[in-house]
């Protein structure tokens, strides 16, 4: 076993045992709650650049396995677990973690009382955080933190596609995604029922009004939706909200209200994990998040924009509608339109492109 060492910005060290690539990796660090989807996270670029906490304390029983990708590969920092699963089941055909961890350059650190990191970052909030794999190297990595600003990373650049890709299913209708980094299980699903073009994130209002899409998604992603490289998003949200519907996911519906002047506000530690509650109307849904921003409410007034959707746990504004244009944002990630459990966003999409079922 080697020793590595997991170093918050708040002094706090925890000593711990490495796993996966061997090396030193600072970034912003959150917890999940997740029980399982473990690799969903792991590829998920809405974490990119962030350490992950598991806090439920074993992982990667079932192995890794591509089918489970999200994103074709791992997009987190680091891993915080308190154990790991060294010989997965072979039910679903899935390599180890470690093994996979290491051909990814994701560090692991394993042996961590995880209850404990994420009860300090409940109370002090998300912080920067390193996995330090040689011990003389902490000083030198505290000193870092000083320098380090996670909320000026460029990362949606570094998880958006590069070139327009269209998947042209026959289908009659094209949907357009601006890609902040979407989960491909969400072009999957719309591919089901439409046809799909797939846009980098600074293409602008003319190239996508050219492709001949009716309605416009604005996926999820990672960082703050104040970074400078999503300026030009913004500005294409409001040229074509007057003539297109638009629909935004976690960052993309956080991207669309600062589009009608809304403010952002960064939260403590973030909506991260499958179980959380959101009302609407008059029925409570659980559903799958990863963000660290949100909408300020007290910050709508005015801008046509009108919460529709709420957290139970905290009363953030889970999803927002124009009063008078075809345009919404929700903050969770939208469950397939296979299943009915809450079909909430592909209902509204079909409505506001004027689709009939």
């Amino acid at each position: 076993m080697v020793r590595s060492f997991l170093v918050l910005e708040d002094g706090t060290v925890f000593e711990g045992v490495s796993f996966g690539h061997e090396g030193t990796v600072i970034g912003e660090i959150v917890f999940t709650t997740c029980m399982s989807g473990y690799q969903e996270s792991i590829t998920d670029p809405g974490y990119k650049g962030q350490i992950l906490v598991s806090a439920f304390p074993f992982i990667g029983n079932y192995g890794v396995n591509p089918e489970y990708d999200i994103s074709g590969a791992a997009r987190i920092a680091g891993l915080v677990v308190r154990e790991y699963c060294k010989e997965p089941s072979d039910m679903y055909g899935g390599r180890a973690l470690d093994g996979y961890l290491k051909e990814q350059k994701v560090p692991g650190i394993s042996e961590i009382d995880t209850r404990d990191v994420v009860g300090i970052i409940r109370d002090k909030g998300a912080m920067s955080a390193a996995i330090v794999y040689n011990e003389k190297d902490i000083d030198a990595v505290r000193k870092k933190f000083k320098k380090f600003d996670f909320g000026k990373e460029g990362l949606v650049d570094a998880v958006s596609i590069k070139n327009v890709k269209r998947i042209d299913n026959g289908k009659g209708i094209a949907v357009g995604v601006i890609d902040c980094g979407a989960d491909r299980r969400m072009i999957a699903d719309l591919s089901e029922k439409y046809d799909v073009v797939v846009f980098p994130y600074d293409t602008n209002a003319k190239d996508i009004v050219a492709a001949g899409v009716k309605g416009l998604i604005i996926s999820g992603g990672p960082g703050d939706p104040e970074h400078r490289d999503l300026k030009g998003v913004v500005r294409t949200i409001k040229k074509l909200s007057p003539s297109m519907p638009i629909a935004g996911i976690a960052l993309g519906s956080q991207l669309i209200a600062k589009a009608f002047g809304c403010g952002i506000r960064k939260l403590k530690f973030g909506h991260h994990g499958c179980n959380q509650p959101v009302k609407h109307k008059d029925r409570v849904h659980i559903t799958s998040q990863n963000h660290m921003y949100t909408v300020d409410p007290a910050a709508m007034n005015g801008t046509g924009l009108i919460v529709d959707l709420v957290n139970v746990n905290d009363g953030t504004p889970e999803g927002f509608s124009h009063a008078a244009l075809p345009i919404f944002g929700v903050q969770y990630n939208p469950i397939s339109p296979k299943y009915d459990e809450h079909p909430y966003f592909y209902e509204r999409l079909d409505e506001i492109l004027g689709v009939r079922k």
